[in-house]
């Protein structure tokens, strides 16, 4: 009659097992993406910071930890509790396959990062990201696999304490990080308001090339946004993505303008501090380095004064045939 049980309870258990570790592995990976960013963002490398970027992977690694981590948890409650009442499946092959599989990619993973950090001392990587980064990964995989070591040798048939101490101290840590991720990028609300700010620069660009190009074949500047849209090339002047009023024009002299909008953020926000000052910002990815012209706006009303240089743009005629 028990093996009967156990037959019937065969694709349940299956069930179980592969949603646990597929939440487990979801788990580890976003807690994983979630501190490298937040690192990033505490200690960013003026080499390669992209407020953009960071942001986004803070999201992404929220998500998935927030969502895996319960499934994950609730799935090794039920899991523990079945073992409870059927202590031989404790030694069946699914449970052992698993086990083992995620003892291996543990194993991989500190090989990997150990060789990643000896390559990166040897290119004179030493700054204290890397560092950070570097001790992060392995912590979690050293933590991982210390744990499954220790799941394959207990002998205690569900009565030890640490699954559920572990459980309330993962919970811990999922409540923890998503507060440590409103004090470094922000709450959502302010993250709606930044990506609103990512749109309006977008637009300005957009608009102050397109002005440019009016001159460079008009020798004039337009004397209204209204004038660039195009029937043939479908360009449709932007307005302001939140509250839809239009982008603010004004023509100082026959060779330079002004395009104003108004900002809900200051880019100052999340600029990096670089050497003990702030006197050098390294600029979000939406402020791309093609762009020459200086997209530094406050939380208020700001303009960006433009000036044409007539042996840069001026339009070159084609040859009469």
């Amino acid at each position: 009659m028990e093996n009967i049980t156990t037959k019937h309870t065969a694709p349940r258990d299956v069930f179980l097992y592969l949603l646990n570790i597929l939440t487990f592995y979801l788990s580890v990976i976003g807690f994983i993406m979630l501190y490298i960013q937040y690192i990033s963002a505490l200690f960013p490398d003026p080499l390669n910071f992209y407020y953009t970027a960071i942001a986004s992977g803070v999201r992404v690694a929220t998500s998935m930890f927030v969502v895996a981590v319960p499934v994950f948890i609730l799935t090794s409650w039920l899991l523990a509790k079945e073992l409870k009442i059927n202590p031989e499946k404790r030694e069946g092959r699914l449970r052992k396959w698993l086990t083992y599989f995620t003892l291996f990619v543990s194993a991989v993973t500190i090989i990997i990062n150990l060789i990643i950090f000896v390559y990166n001392f040897m290119s004179g990587e030493l700054t204290i990201q890397f560092f950070l980064k570097i001790l992060t990964v392995l912590l979690v995989a050293l933590g991982v696999f210390g744990y499954y070591i220790w799941e394959l040798r207990r002998k205690d048939n569900g009565t030890s304490r640490v699954p559920k101490i572990l459980a309330w101290t993962i919970s811990a840590i999922v409540v923890a990080s998503v507060v440590v991720g409103f004090f470094v990028i922000g709450t959502p609300q302010e993250q709606r308001a930044r990506r609103f700010d990512e749109q309006r620069v977008s637009d300005l660009q957009v608009l102050q090339n397109q002005i440019v190009n009016y001159w460079a074949q008009k020798q004039t500047l337009p004397e209204n946004l209204n004038m660039l849209e195009d029937s043939i090339s479908g360009f449709l002047v932007p307005t302001d993505p939140d509250s839809a009023a239009p982008y603010e024009y004004e023509i100082l002299t026959p060779l330079s303008f002004n395009l104003c909008g108004v900002f809900k953020t200051s880019t100052k926000d999340f600029s990096v501090a670089y050497k003990g000052s702030r006197s050098l910002y390294i600029e979000p990815m939406y402020y791309g380095s093609s762009f020459q012209q200086n997209w530094d706006h406050e939380a208020e009303r700001t303009c960006f004064e433009r000036t044409i240089d007539p042996e840069l743009y001026e339009s070159k005629s084609l040859p009469a045939l």
